[in-house]
């Protein structure tokens, strides 16, 4: 039976509320519990949630939403600073062009997926690195959001995680626990087929593995990525890693 903390929170206003901690590192360490959740987006949080929050001891939110996202749906914990990291979402746009031309199938909304993580390495890279900068400064509990928590949310927590040292498999298994945890907005994109819906309103191994192709054929390896993209020299990594790490 274990005793370490609960990875998944379950919130009634924000369904994909987690923590990156308890997970091991290549060197033997363990991310720290309670540090740095990621979730979908903190707009409908009720009163209880709000409670959970505010014992958790968040301070401050990282949020790559774009204008109109952050506008529907503003942080509803007043005690917590909202840092704005925007990345436009540009999938349903692209869809909806692709429905007006008939084109419009499950695996065109897939690539179109996998095209959208590309273009976070390609375009978004100063969001990323603006946040890894937070990171080293903000010793609060803080969390990480967009709108579901998932793609943009779901990278950058790959990103946080490669970092401090955790393995390749157990950073795939944290990405993919959006399946178990999100609940979508049934209401949302309702103007595309199902099968499309489907589609977008999961995560799969292949969209991150895209942004890493993008890193690959951008900068030659992730490492390179992590230290001339991110900034994240080696004293920015032991840095990070004695913030975010325990032994």
């Amino acid at each position: 039976m274990s005793d370490s903390p609960a990875r998944h929170l379950a919130l009634q206003g924000a369904s994909n509320f987690r923590d990156l901690g308890g997970y091991p590192t290549n060197d033997g360490r363990t991310t720290r519990w309670r540090h740095i959740f990621r979730s979908n987006h903190l707009g409908q949080l009720t009163a209880a949630d709000i409670e959970i929050v505010r014992a958790l001891g968040v301070r401050s939110a990282f949020d790559f939403r774009g204008v109109e996202e952050r506008a529907a749906g503003v942080c509803v914990v007043s005690e917590i600073t909202v840092h704005s990291l925007p990345i436009e979402p540009s999938v349903v746009a692209a869809l909806r062009t692709e429905l007006a031309s008939g084109t419009l199938t499950a695996p065109v909304a897939l690539e179109l997926m996998r095209e959208s993580y590309r273009n976070y390495v390609r375009h978004h890279t100063n969001s990323f690195r603006n946040l890894f900068g937070h990171l080293l400064e903000d010793r609060a509990p803080l969390v990480i959001h967009c709108t579901a928590g998932k793609d943009r949310t779901g990278f950058a927590s790959a990103l946080i995680l490669h970092a401090l040292g955790v393995p390749d498999e157990i950073i795939a298994e944290d990405y993919l626990l959006t399946n178990r945890h999100y609940k979508r907005d049934a209401t949302a994109a309702f103007d595309l087929p199902e099968d499309v819906r489907n589609a977008i309103g999961s995560v799969e191994a292949s969209y991150p593995a895209a942004a890493f192709e993008a890193i690959d054929n951008e900068y030659g390896d992730l490492e390179t990525y992590l230290r001339d993209a991110l900034k994240l020299g080696t004293a920015e990594r032991t840095g990070l890693q004695a913030r975010y790490l325990q032994s």
